[in-house]
Order: structure tokens, then C-alpha cells, then sequence
């Protein structure tokens, strides 16, 4: 691939970009990494401006980005640390529905080209839903260019008036795993023995103890698996407010179920796995199905947001909120080693198809210089 111009428009000038992360998923979060990394390669000079813990999770100054300590939170204080490091940028790039709004609000009164990266759909309900709706309302109107990593949230960002909406090319999560050279005996049989799957199927689902990921659903599901022989166990890596909840049904309903909180070796975990299950209300890019598909670990997912799209036929889906579907699709799968087989040879093809960290780079380059380009004189 040629490289990309990064000089400012007289030339003269490295382009110097800001980035803004909120915390951020996973998934944003090694995005902004992977960027960083991409654009410092290309004489671009970055700044990320992101919480301190951040950059200790993603390495950012590692990337050769400089770091600059922003809180997550819209308070005076922060939105007056933004703005400080935005002081002289050429352009800003915020990722998030709250590092952009925060963004916005540094920026008030400037005239600096912002870029807006939405990963995701905020999941919120009732008073703070409607909030939330108003803020992405600020941001969309506010953004010289509003990137969207799944067509939905693309239509959604036109729906709330946006001015130039653009589908988003995004990397894998953890490109690098890409390069690896797929293991051909996924199961792990030190991992699975801890666990207590020796001898049972093992079924993993990987993600925050929130509503909006269907554990609820998922555990409704786990009933019917109670009459299989043997009994596959199903184990649940994360945490969250649901904890409680879902320990409570697990015990009362004495489900084939472990919630084992955040795992320090998630790869490992989902490589011992024998059907990874994502079973959310709305996903645009979610790690744990870039990580299945490239571990050729077959992965059930529901039909939603931009998961279709990244999966292709590399993947069982079902309707959100059907534990009868869900569960049929995991009995179906475990009863067919010979369609678990495609799925994995399927999900390799598929994930060869996602942009590359370089394609990725050169199309938000491009968009950059787009926006720092001299305007003609009319």
C-alpha cells in the first residue's frame, strides 16, 4: 500500500491529531492503539488524551503517541485538561459517546475539525436513556465527520443529524492474533480440567455483567441443557452489577454454570471453549466474536446491531431474547462435529476479509487529510 500524506497542509509541519478516549470498551480502546501506532509509523504526531489507567492497559506511550491524563468525566476541570491539550492540534478525534461530548465541549468556540468514532451503542433505559439521546444529538451535529463502525450505528447517526456520515473501517480488536497460525486442537485440557469440564462440553460467554449482553436469556437456556448427557457446562468471564442476580438463579435453579469474574487469560479461556456464546441485545464489533472467529472456536450469536455483518455465515445466529432458539442452536452444534468443522474453516475466511490495522490507518489518514486540506479560494 502507498503511503499516506501526513504533513500539514503547508506542508511544512508535521499533521499533529489528538485522540480522545473515554475508558472505552475493549474494543475502542485497542482501536486507539492500533491508530496511534499507525499514524506516529507515518509521521503523524499523536496525543492521546485518555485516563491514566488506560494508557497503563493499552500502552499508548509505548505506541509512541504522547499521554496526557484526562479523567473520564465532563467536569470543568477535565473538559479544561482537554482543551489545554487540543491547544494547536490540527485536528481532534474522539472515540465515544462521552469522549466526544467532552470533546465538543473542550473545543467550543474553535474552529479545529473533529472526527467522532462511534464503537457502540450506549445501552441505558428510562431517564438517562433520553439523556444519553440528547447527548448524541450535541456530538452528531457537532462532528465535521462522524465515523460509524457498523452500518446501524451509521443510520443512526444520520437519523440524529449528522452532517457527513461514513462506515468506518476498524481492525480486529487484537490484530496481532490475526498473524498466528491457528491451533489446530482449540481445547485446552489444563484450562478445561480447572474449570471442571473434563469430560463435558464447554461452553463460554465472555463480557460485563450488564442487562443489555442477555445473560438472563442465557441462563434460561442452560435449563435445557441440564438433559444433555454429558452435561455441558457453561462458564461466564466478567463482571458487573448482575452478579448477585445471576449467582442467585444459578443457585436456586442449580444451573451447569460458573461465573468465574474477570479472567486474566481470556484467549486461554476461549481457546479451551468448544461453542463461545454471545448472546447481547446490541453489539456493533464485539471482541468476543473477532476472537472466536480467528481461535476457530464456533461461536452462537444473536442477530443483532453489526454482528451479521462481521460474521457472515462463520457463525449460528439467533434472535435476541429466544432461549428456545438459543438453546437449540447449542444442542444442533454439539450433535454436529462436522458443522462445527465448517464453522471454524468458515470463521478463518471470514476474519481474512476484516481490514487490516494498515487499511484501517490509511482510510482515517485520508479522512484526516481531507479535513486539514487548504480550502480553494472561491
Amino acid at each position: 500500500m502507498s503511503p499516506v500524506s501526513s504533513t500539514a497542509p503547508h506542508g511544512q509541519s508535521p499533521l499533529r491529531t489528538v485522540q480522545v478516549l473515554g475508558g472505552g470498551n475493549a474494543g475502542s480502546s485497542a482501536h486507539v492503539r492500533s491508530l496511534a501506532a499507525g499514524l506516529v509509523a507515518r509521521g503523524v504526531r499523536v496525543t492521546v488524551c485518555a485516563p491514566v489507567e488506560a494508557d497503563r492497559a493499552y500502552d499508548f506511550s509505548g505506541a509512541g503517541a504522547d499521554h496526557v491524563h484526562v479523567p473520564r468525566s465532563s467536569d470543568p476541570a477535565a473538559v479544561a485538561a482537554l482543551r489545554a491539550a487540543c491547544t494547536g492540534a490540527d485536528l481532534v478525534h474522539a472515540h465515544g459517546l462521552h469522549a466526544s461530548f467532552r470533546t465538543v465541549l473542550a473545543l467550543s468556540g474553535r474552529h479545529t475539525p473533529l472526527v467522532v468514532t462511534w464503537h457502540d451503542r450506549v445501552q441505558a433505559e428510562g431517564a438517562r436513556a433520553h439523556l444519553l439521546r440528547l447527548l448524541e444529538r450535541r456530538v452528531a451535529r457537532a462532528a465535521t465527520v462522524l465515523l460509524g463502525t457498523s452500518s446501524d450505528l451509521v443510520d443512526a447517526a444520520r437519523r440524529t443529524g449528522a452532517r457527513d456520515v461514513r462506515l468506518a473501517g476498524v481492525s480486529p480488536a487484537r490484530p496481532s492474533r490475526a498473524a498466528e497460525p491457528a491451533d489446530p486442537d482449540p481445547p485446552r485440557p489444563k484450562v478445561r480440567a480447572e474449570l471442571g469440564a473434563t469430560g463435558r462440553p464447554l461452553l463460554v460467554a465472555v463480557g460485563s455483567l450488564d442487562r443489555y449482553r442477555g445473560y438472563d436469556v442465557l441462563l434460561d437456556a442452560a435449563r435445557a441443557w441440564r438433559g444433555l448427557d454429558p452435561v455441558p457446562l457453561l462458564v461466564i468471564a466478567g463482571e458487573g452489577p448482575l452478579r448477585g442476580e445471576l449467582t442467585r438463579r444459578i443457585e436456586d435453579e442449580d444451573l451447569p454454570v460458573r461465573l468465574i469474574g474477570r479472567s486474566e487469560d481470556a484467549d486461554g479461556l476461549l481457546a479451551a471453549a468448544d461453542i463461545a456464546l454471545l448472546c447481547s441485545r446490541w453489539e456493533s464489533r464485539p471482541v468476543l466474536a473477532q476472537e472466536a472467529l480467528h481461535a476457530r472456536v464456533p461461536l452462537v450469536a444473536t442477530a443483532v446491531g453489526g454482528i451479521p455483518d462481521l460474521v457472515g455465515e462463520a457463525a449460528e445466529l439467533v434472535p435476541y431474547g429466544d432461549p428456545e432458539a438459543l438453546a437449540d442452536a447449542v444442542v444442533r452444534l454439539l450433535g454436529d462435529p462436522e458443522r462445527r468443522e465448517r464453522l471454524r474453516d468458515e470463521g478463518v475466511r471470514q476474519a481474512a476479509g476484516w481490514p487490516t490495522e494498515d487499511e484501517t490507518v490509511a482510510q482515517v489518514l485520508s479522512v484526516y487529510d481531507e479535513l486539514t486540506q487548504p480550502q480553494p479560494i472561491a
